[in-house]
């Protein structure tokens, strides 16, 4: 038989050099990083519910600022989240990202609390 009616076999793609290779988390990172981040998630909404409804005293403009910047590490904290539960957070540069951005969610929150505090003292 001869070959002039057949197309010729496709031949496997050579992967260009500048691809970077994919590196696997080793098992449990996700799980662990997952688990912290709903952990913060927790307290930063409980922290939030006692500023909003059980603190004493009145609402003030400072109150008012420290209550919106409450609320920006717990939007960085759900992004975080989102991010962790992403397929793509299994490659390890990725996951590095998203620790980074948990890193500044929990120093916002930090900074964030310590605001609510000035803020809570000087009520009356």
């Amino acid at each position: 038989m001869s070959n002039a009616g057949t197309t010729p076999e496709p031949q496997a793609a050579v992967p260009s050099p500048d691809v970077r290779r994919r590196a696997p988390l080793p098992a449990g990172y996700r799980e662990g990083v997952i688990t912290a981040i709903t952990v913060m998630i927790g307290f930063s909404l409980s922290f939030v519910r006692y500023w909003a409804f059980e603190a004493p005293g009145d609402w003030t403009a400072n109150s008012v600022i420290a209550l919106i910047v409450l609320v920006i590490p717990i939007v960085v904290q759900i992004y975080t989240l989102y991010r962790a539960l992403l397929v793509a957070d299994d490659d390890e540069t990725t996951y590095r990202s998203t620790i980074r951005w948990f890193i500044g969610s929990i120093c916002g929150m930090l900074v964030s609390v310590a605001l609510a505090a000035i803020v809570l003292s000087g009520r009356n």
